[in-house]
């Protein structure tokens, strides 16, 4: 009973909005297996932009505009939305991978567990990831 007000307080004093938690969880379970995706999908370029996304959601204590913006960035190239354009570096890193990796179902499973994440953001229309999922 002694502890329960300064778990109240500590939790309290740390609030973070269950959607934006719900992201911070996901990038801190999959913190490496999104970047060995980024790598294998995109290249160098794309790795540091996932680890980039990667720490501004673990500091962030809000879900901005900016972050919108990676984070559709990031749920396109798991979700190879960009494979079908030659123009687009992501199409020539897909023409190199080897589908029986074992690391294709991971990443797959990643796409699934964001794409529900991303459903149950609540954002108002304008958004980045309120448009992107309207048209997706």
């Amino acid at each position: 009973m002694v502890g329960e007000p300064l778990a109240q307080e500590v939790t309290m004093c740390s609030f973070i909005p269950r959607p934006l938690a719900e992201l911070q969880e996901f990038a801190r379970f999959h913190y490496e297996p999104l970047q060995n995706a980024a790598l294998l999908l995109a290249g160098p370029f794309a790795l540091k932009r996932v680890q980039t996304l990667l720490d501004d959601v673990l500091s962030s204590a809000t879900i901005t505009r900016r972050l919108q913006v990676g984070v559709v960035d990031v749920h396109k190239l798991l979700s190879l939305y960009h494979v079908n354009n030659p123009d687009r570096i992501e199409a020539a890193y897909f023409a190199e991978i080897d589908m029986c990796d074992p690391f294709i179902e991971d990443i797959c499973l990643m796409t699934e567990a964001l794409t529900d994440i991303l459903y149950r953001l609540d954002l108002d229309p304008g958004q980045p990831l309120a448009d992107y999922l309207i048209a997706a």
